[in-house]
């Protein structure tokens, strides 16, 4: 790969640097090769430097339209380039790309201290907001000015000059160790395989399964044996199926444990590093933790507020999971299996024990949730709750063959915005499922319409058959909507403030409260039909499924909230603390009383949210989130109506709508009325009856 910044940099020839002329202004995919991103970050790096040097030279005092407006557009071009770069590196990378990963993530954050430790800039910002009532400014205005002041001040511009010196380093390392954790991650999920070629150790895994395992094992030249890997679909129903009990373990305890061998992809050293430097840069902006910094512009505001949400949960959540645990321990022993039950055991015992109470089996539901079905049913929520409707485009670049693309339009058939869906997995795409932009709603000067995605890690399908979803898998792909929905239906001016740039835990609440509609029956009428002979989803089975959704929620709940409790646990470190992270982790996780039967959502070594995804002190977000989402569909369901239109509106105009343009809260009561009450989340949880 060549990466010299002298190839390619006329901009005729890098369609990184010219218009998109493409449909919708779309990134032309198809004509960007991995040569093209360093001449391009080069240019756009040039270009914004330009941009803030007119601002800072010119005479005229500061106002907001030449000081905090010029500032918001002078990284388009950066911003353009970035946008695409680092979501194929997520959804499609390549040697080539990680390669330019490594090199790019310490540049781009020298150019950031480079502009927020800009004195003469720092200077005109804060003479602004010094005198912001003055500036007779709209609220959105008044945000914005707000927060591009905080973004210089905890960014280091009231530093002294060898503090920024030591905030440049500290920003320099941990933009190159968190590149590193996650491509340590890619790579260790991407490296192991259990193959199988004796059918009898098949035993118990649905068709599915073995079908895919089947398929996958070809593809790697391993013909006429199965290949199981650590990617979600394929780890997760082997731990709840595999009747062979040796096997589950030598899964779990890979999945468990990836990044964590002693090796080049350990990520053990690069956690530990991660989370000193952090605290230690949290210190120098006069924060007592990376905590404390992080949560002062979320709506928790404090570690103290968190922790009092997280501890409340524990004690109803902890016993529940015990109890459950008994539960399956007596099937255990009533099959004469003897032992202890062990964490490779959980999801194959919850399995018996749900048949067994409630005569319900997740595999059941499977023909019902086709792929393609359940996406129409996603569609019918949003046109029913917002009147939107999606057209496929064929005929437009995507960044891969998989990738499928939809005009999004009003009811009135204005357009919206463009939305990517990235349904399956593959080796080139990291675990999970998230929501991303290519470029944001605006109309600072014209009106710019949103251009969003969502990728997943569905199975892929094999053969005639389609792709036939868990439970678990619809609710994702509800969830990651949701997400998508808050991008395609911001309305405001300022990039900076739209959409989904707002507080973590406030983030999750578009997302979570989309899942409520999933396996409502209206919405479950319209789409779960069998593949094969079209048969509306029985109310039986529904019936079963909305008695056992309670069910393991304690297990759910505590590795949910261990998880949580690890994040803020490397979070409140003191500066200069250093943690080696194999005994940090089971000091803490023994400290909550965790029972060893169940492991944190995410380990250390793997905590992909924490340590290289933007979430670090803010886990707990989707817990907080929820909080607001059972009380916000408790809205709908209290008209007697899942698709009432009055709430609805309120909903797309208080929050969807609304970026980061107030406080959270703010925004919540405008829609609510009230702020949110905890009640419906334990309900939902089934945790509102534990002492």
């Amino acid at each position: 790969m060549i990466i010299e910044n002298n190839i390619d940099t006329a901009t005729e020839i890098n369609p990184l640097l010219t218009a998109y002329n493409t449909p919708f202004q779309v990134p032309p995919f198809d004509k960007v090769k991995s040569e093209h991103f360093m001449p391009a970050f080069e240019e756009g790096m040039k270009q914004n430097e330009k941009s803030i040097l007119e601002i800072t030279s010119q005479e005229n005092a500061p106002t907001f339209e030449n000081t905090i407006e010029k500032l918001e557009t002078a990284d388009e071009l950066l911003t353009k380039i970035s946008s695409v770069f680092f979501n194929l590196a997520s959804a499609n990378t390549s040697p080539e790309i990680e390669k330019i990963s490594q090199i790019i993530a310490p540049r781009l954050s020298q150019h950031s201290d480079d502009i927020f430790l800009n004195a003469d800039l720092f200077k005109r910002v804060k003479t602004l907001y010094g005198h912001q009532d003055s500036l007779n400014l709209t609220q959105e205005q008044k945000r914005l000015l707000e927060k591009t002041y905080k973004a210089f001040v905890r960014s280091g511009a009231n530093l002294d000059a060898q503090q920024q010196i030591r905030m440049r380093e500290i920003n320099k390392q941990l933009s190159i160790s968190t590149v590193q954790f996650g491509q340590n991650l890619l790579a260790e999920t991407n490296k192991f395989e259990l193959l199988m070629d004796n059918k009898a150790d098949l035993s118990g895994l649905p068709s599915s399964l073995i079908a895919s395992a089947k398929h996958a094992a070809t593809e790697s030249g391993n013909e006429g044996k199965w290949r199981f890997t650590l990617h979600n679909p394929s780890v997760m129903p082997f731990l709840q199926y595999a009747e062979n009990r040796q096997l589950r373990e030598i899964m779990y305890t890979a999945y468990i444990n990836r990044c964590n061998h002693d090796d080049e992809l350990d990520n053990k050293e690069i956690v530990a590093n991660i989370s000193s430097l952090r605290a230690e840069r949290s210190q120098l902006l006069g924060y007592k933790t990376h905590a404390d910094f992080v949560l002062e512009e979320s709506m928790a505001k404090t570690p103290d507020q968190v922790y009092e949400l997280l501890d409340g949960l524990w004690k109803s959540a902890l016993p529940v999971a015990k109890n459950e645990a008994l539960e399956m321990q007596k099937v255990m022993n009533k099959e004469g299996n003897g032992g202890e039950l062990e964490a490779w055991d959980w999801a194959y015992y919850a399995d018996k024990v749900r048949k067994e109470k409630y005569n319900y089996n997740a595999e059941e539901l499977r023909p019902y949730f086709q792929l393609e079905k359940v996406r129409d049913g996603i569609f019918f929520v949003c046109q029913n709750l917002y009147g939107l409707t999606f057209t496929e485009i064929q005929d437009i670049p995507k960044y891969h063959p998989d990738v499928i693309a939809y005009e999004v339009k009003e009811a009135d058939g204005t357009h919206v915005g463009i939305f990517y869906m990235d349904f399956y997995s593959r080796n080139s795409k990291r675990g999970g499922a998230w929501m991303t932009s290519y470029r944001k709603q605006s109309a600072l000067t014209v009106p710019v319409s949103p251009i969003v995605a969502n990728v997943c890690n569905f199975p892929k399908p094999t053969g005639s058959e389609p792709v036939l979803l868990t439970p678990d898998e619809v609710e994702t792909f509800f969830h990651e909507f949701g997400h998508a929905l808050h991008g395609l239906l911001s309305n405001v001016k300022y990039q900076t403030l739209s959409g989904t740039s707002v507080p973590r835990d406030f983030v999750e609440l578009p997302s979570q409260i989309m899942e409520r509609w999933a396996f409502e029956l209206k919405v479950l009428n319209f789409y779960a039909k069998h593949y094969q002979t079209g048969e509306v989803i029985p109310t039986e089975l529904i019936e079963r499924m909305a008695k056992a959704s309670k069910f393991n929620q304690g297990f759910g709940t505590v590795e949910y909230l261990a998880a949580s409790f690890l994040d803020l646990s490397y979070h409140t470190l003191s500066s200069g603390e250093k943690v080696n992270t194999t005994s940090f982790e089971k000091e803490k996780m023994d400290d909550l009383g965790l029972i060893k039967q169940i492991a944190p959502r995410y380990r250390s070594t793997y905590f992909q949210h924490i340590f290289s995804g933007g979430y670090s002190a803010g886990y707990y977000s989707y817990i907080w989130s929820e909080v607001l989402d059972s009380d916000a569909f408790a809205a709908f369901k209290e008209k007697g109506n899942i698709f009432d239109q009055e709430t609805a509106t309120s909903f797309r105009k208080n929050i969807l709508a609304k970026g980061d343009t107030e406080e959270p809260m703010t925004l919540y009561k405008a829609f609510r009325g009230r702020e949110p009450e905890v009640k419906y989340l334990l309900e939902n949880r089934g945790l509102n009856k534990v002492s």
